[in-house]
């Protein structure tokens, strides 16, 4: 298979990291807030998944697809798992490690995979890094359609415990917070994003509350912070502690987040709202959860809006909602966003997007994956019908997403930083373990549900591998008909130059374009200013102002511009040529006409490089892809198409 490295092109090009919709802009933007106010933000959008964990993450423990009993061993045996998992994925993984790994202050999958990249330069396993991170964006597809379905609908079937004839309601109510929640998505989060951080410290300090009132019935349940309970209950039945991990995972769902959102409210922010609120109010409440187990084993079926006095169970009903809204708000945003930068590193056609704040780049919509994930959303609510039934299917795609990071962050740790090797073996081991476990646990789950988020994830990244290959493919066939710059310049000297600007874009600075061939062909006339406009994405999130042109005079009025962006910029062509100085004249966009090639693909056995089916899903990607006029910002009437069939 071709290699999926990110390539340089007028086409697009990205990274995988998940930017929610109300944060500051960029790593270098968080600088200039102050810590009370980045860790007010943080807590709105970076926790509210992990958070809404406690509204079915022991639920699930003791009535999920593996029952277990609800007595003193179990109970705290499984919050012995919980409380250990936290501190070791969370804390130590996530906190002190992975956030250490920063690129230009961006963190995610596809920020991980550009800083190694960047640092060791080819390697011969390169590619498969590159899968890698291909592969946890395709996992967070997933993710995405299964965390709005479990959140609201865990916290909308608390109305089943303030009065059982609601129980009927439960779906529908779920589904219309969910289309509602998804039809707002075009006006922007901006003014929502304002109360996002108070709704969600209302929501951790009910979480607190909730769990000291009945830790205060039996304080003994303290002790689960000793990790012997864990070792005593995989002893007691090796097999079901095993099972039951795929329950317990469910308490550290979000984590990844965590590092994602990181240059959006930077490591500070976020690791101390961690270590000071959200780490002790989620370890209270679990703890609240096990003390009223041990009085009323009964309350298994929903210990978090059991352990509310019943005149609160309606209020809490009201916070909780609000807050996995929240939860699935960050998700969504989180999609745009990667989606975003899948476009701009060359892993996705280009799709349309619009921007829904004139001060924030991160805030976006695109409306294809928005009606997308409402569609999956809602087909998943009314299919599987209870947070139980989902509960099953959640976990996969993130426990994939975890290890692959652990295994992102052993390169990174071995081979860049270059830490001691004993160090570096018990930590990465350590990770290994731990995320393996987890893995291998909800492996169990997919006859039961987990299929759902591997059949998403195989589809996804079918379609990234496909069109990354596919544009490696239809370069390789464009550049057998390429002749280089300077040869032609010496055969055009006599051809006669009219009037204005002519900027061809092009997927390589040396190369004539096709479509300046073509223009040549049938107009047989050349203008007198002549630019090969090469964009091409670093692997750095944000390409200072300063170096984002190059210029380089070829001859005879003919020059080659390459614009660098970052993969977390958006393409603006006309805004930044008339930032050039070193070309001439000062560019008018009224004197100035854009030339683009558009290829009809024609799949075919004749040149062997991807199956014929995966051709053939390529070639509808690139006719269903936004015309580059749009995705470039070009003026719409300077911009002329020539086209041409190109055999694959």
């Amino acid at each position: 298979m071709e290699s999926l490295c990110p390539q340089t092109s007028p086409s697009g090009m990205a990274t995988l990291t998940e930017t929610p919709a109300v944060a500051p802009e960029s790593a270098h933007e968080a600088q200039t807030h102050s810590l009370p106010m980045l860790m007010l933000g943080a807590i709105g959008v970076v926790y509210g998944d992990i958070g809404t964990s406690p509204l079915y993450a022991m639920k699930e423990s003791f009535l999920g697809a593996h029952p277990l009993a609800v007595d003193r061993l179990h109970i705290f045996g499984v919050l012995s798992l919980i409380f250990w998992s936290l501190m070791l994925i969370v804390t130590m993984k996530y906190v002190l490690v992975a956030m250490r790994a920063d690129n230009k202050g961006e963190g995610g999958s596809f920020a991980l995979l550009a800083l190694i990249s960047r640092n060791l330069g080819d390697k011969k396993w390169a590619s498969g890094l590159v899968t890698l991170g291909v592969l946890a964006t395709a996992l967070f597809y997933g993710d995405a359609i299964i965390t709005p379905a479990i959140s609201v609908l865990s916290a909308v079937e608390g109305l089943t415990v303030v009065e059982a004839s609601f129980a009927p309601l439960v779906v529908p109510i779920a589904v219309v917070i969910l289309i509602a929640l998804f039809l707002v998505q075009s006006r922007g989060t901006a003014k929502v994003g304002l109360i996002f951080g108070p709704v969600v410290l209302i929501y951790f300090a009910a979480l607190a509350v909730l769990g000291v009132t009945n830790i205060a019935q039996h304080p003994d349940i303290i002790g689960i912070v000793s990790p012997t309970w864990a070792v005593k209950f995989f002893l007691y039945d090796p097999k079901l502690a095993f099972l039951a991990m795929g329950s317990v995972f469910l308490a550290v769902t979000g984590a990844e987040t965590l590092y994602a959102d990181m240059g959006h409210f930077g490591r500070k922010a976020i690791g101390v709202s961690w270590l000071t609120l959200v780490y002790p109010c989620l370890v209270l409440n679990y703890m609240g959860q096990g003390a009223l187990l041990l009085s009323n084993p009964a309350a298994a079926e929903n210990p978090f809006f059991i352990m509310a006095p019943e005149w609160a169970r309606l209020p809490l009903v009201v916070i909780a909602t609000a807050a996995t809204i929240i939860a699935s708000q960050a998700v969504i945003s989180g999609a745009f966003s990667v989606t975003h930068q899948a476009i701009q590193l060359g892993f996705l056609p280009r799709l349309h997007t619009t921007h829904t704040s004139a001060k924030a780049a991160g805030q976006i919509y695109i409306p294809a994956v928005n009606w997308t994930l409402l569609v999956m959303v809602v087909l998943l609510v009314i299919g599987f019908g209870a947070s139980t039934r989902l509960a099953a299917a959640y976990g996969i795609s993130v426990s994939g997403t975890m290890l692959i990071t652990t295994a992102m962050l052993a390169v990174l740790i071995f081979q860049v930083w270059k830490w001691n090797r004993a160090l570096a073996f018990c930590t990465i081991g350590l990770f290994f373990a731990v995320d393996a476990i987890f893995f291998a646990s909800n492996i169990t789950k997919i006859a039961d549900g987990g299929w759902f988020p591997l059949l998403v994830a195989s589809v996804i990244f079918t379609v990234l591998t496909t069109w990354a290959t596919g544009r490696a493919l239809m370069r390789r066939r464009l550049e057998e008909d390429t002749i280089p710059m300077e040869v032609f310049i010496k055969s055009a000297a006599s051809i006669h130059r009219v009037r204005g600007t002519a900027v061809f874009l092009s997927t390589s600075p040396n190369s004539v374009p096709s479509a300046l061939l073509h223009n040549l062909k049938h107009n047989q006339v050349l203008h007198e200013r002549v630019l090969i406009l090469n964009v091409k994405v670093e692997d750095i999130p944000h390409v200072p102002q300063k170096k984002r042109i190059e210029t380089h005079k070829v001859g005879n009025w003919f020059y080659s511009v390459i614009l660098h962006y970052g993969f977390m910029e958006e393409v603006d062509i006309p805004a930044d040529l008339a930032n050039v100085q070193t070309c001439g004249e000062p560019f008018n966009m009224m004197s100035t006409s854009f030339f683009l090639g558009r290829q009809k693909l024609i799949a075919t056995k004749e040149h062997p490089g991807m199956a014929l089916w995966r051709e053939r899903l390529f070639a509808w990607m690139m006719k269903s892809s936004e015309s580059a006029m749009e995705f470039f910002k070009l003026p719409t009437n300077r911009v002329i198409e020539l086209g041409s069939q190109l055999r694959i």
